[in-house]
This record gives structure tokens, C-alpha cells and sequence, in this order.
């Protein structure tokens, strides 16, 4: 991780470069805040099996403690996280970030920050439903603002549309991106009428809520 100045003349020499592990470990935790606050800040067990969850996830990775571990030492390095010492019957040490002060994000920033950080480059109605646990969005362009935001501060920016694809996707600058290959649903997507491949996209869409939120409610349960 390069570690960058905190007083510049813009936010871009205020910022850290996260590698890809950093970037999953700050993105777990925003989510998590928002998404299990009863057992915020997270246990080093727990931010490992967030950073290695099959759903929500672009890639899915299998992270080791020692690779989390590590991340968070530089991320507190960094300005970017901390470490909650054991107290009020908890046993163990526990982890939270504070990238939000460190970027000056607001709460719905931090939404769309997170899912970027977590699942890559997104279009606006993607981000609009995968956001939907972290914070509500009424409307599509609510969504659309807060991009214009973040990319007027050098913290998203909007890629060109490629071959296949309907939608122009937005990408966090944050951290090093990790190569991936396209979804075989946008492949099926360039192929069909336009009305088919948007109607399957809200059906893709509204399985992958479900799912985070059935996750969610077991982990509440465990």
C-alpha cells in the first residue's frame, strides 16, 4: 500500500492505494457496520469469513487470518482502521474502520463505496438494488448523485461502455482493481431483445438481495 499525504491541494493526495486484500477488509467493514451492528466492530474470525463470503463477493476469495491480519496492520498504519481492545464482556480483540473520516464519506457514500470495493465495477441500477441493505435509495438518480460526488472528489470514475453492454459501470479508484472476467449473464444479456435482458437482469438482481439477506439473518443466528 502507498501511503499518501494528508494535506494536499485535493482528495486525490489525501487517499490510500489499497492493494486488493485491503480493499476486501475495508470493504467488509463498512458493510458490516451497517449490516450486523450488534456484532460491530468485527472479531478477526468474523471479518475472515465476511472477506470470504461466496455471495456479494466479485471475486470470491479465500483468505487466510495471517493475509487479514496483515492488511489491518497497514490499513491502521494507514489511518484507515483500528483496533478495538477487549472491554464490556468481550473477550477478544476486535476491528473497525474509519475510512469514512479518513475520505469524508457520508452515510450513502459510504454504501456505494463499499459495494464498489466488494463486487467491482457496477452500473447504476446495480448499485441501486446491491445497496439496498447498507442504505435505501428511493430513486435512481439519488444513486446517479452521489457518483457525480464521489467522481467530482477523484473517488469513483464512470468506464467506457463496452461491446455487450447495456448499461456504462462505474469503478472505485481506491484500490488496484482485480482482473475478472465478465459475468456469463451479460453475454446471454448482449444476445437477447433489450425488454428480455433487462427483465432478466431484475430477476438476477432481486435473487442476490434475497440471498444477502438470508445470509444476513444467519448470521445473526450464529
Amino acid at each position: 500500500m502507498q501511503i499518501l499525504a494528508r494535506n494536499g491541494p485535493s482528495l486525490t493526495s489525501l487517499r490510500t492505494v489499497l492493494t486488493e486484500i485491503e480493499a476486501r477488509v475495508i470493504g467488509c467493514l463498512l458493510e458490516k457496520e451497517r449490516t450486523v451492528p450488534d456484532q460491530y466492530p468485527l472479531t478477526l474470525n468474523a471479518l475472515v469469513s465476511a472477506c470470504n463470503q461466496s455471495s456479494s463477493r466479485e471475486p470470491v476469495m479465500h483468505l487466510g487470518d495471517h493475509e487479514v491480519t496483515a492488511a489491518i496492520t497497514s490499513l491502521k498504519a494507514a489511518g484507515l482502521a483500528r483496533l478495538v481492545h477487549p472491554s464490556h464482556g468481550r473477550s477478544v480483540t476486535r476491528y473497525r474502520h474509519i475510512a469514512d473520516e479518513a475520505w469524508g464519506l457520508e452515510p450513502e457514500e459510504s454504501a456505494v463505496v463499499a459495494v464498489l470495493l466488494l463486487r467491482g465495477p457496477q452500473t447504476v441500477s446495480e448499485l441501486r438494488s446491491r445497496t439496498e441493505r447498507l442504505h435505501s435509495f428511493d430513486t435512481f438518480d439519488e444513486v446517479q448523485a452521489v457518483l457525480d460526488r464521489l467522481a467530482g472528489r477523484d473517488l469513483v470514475r464512470l468506464l467506457d461502455r463496452t461491446p455487450g453492454q447495456q448499461a456504462p459501470r462505474w469503478q472505485q479508484v481506491l484500490a488496484d482493481e482485480v482482473e475478472r472476467a465478465e459475468p456469463s449473464r451479460t453475454v446471454r444479456a448482449a444476445v437477447l431483445p433489450a425488454d428480455q435482458a433487462a427483465t432478466m437482469q431484475a430477476r438476477i438482481d432481486d435473487l442476490e438481495a434475497r440471498v444477502a439477506r438470508l445470509e444476513a439473518a444467519l448470521t445473526d443466528l450464529l
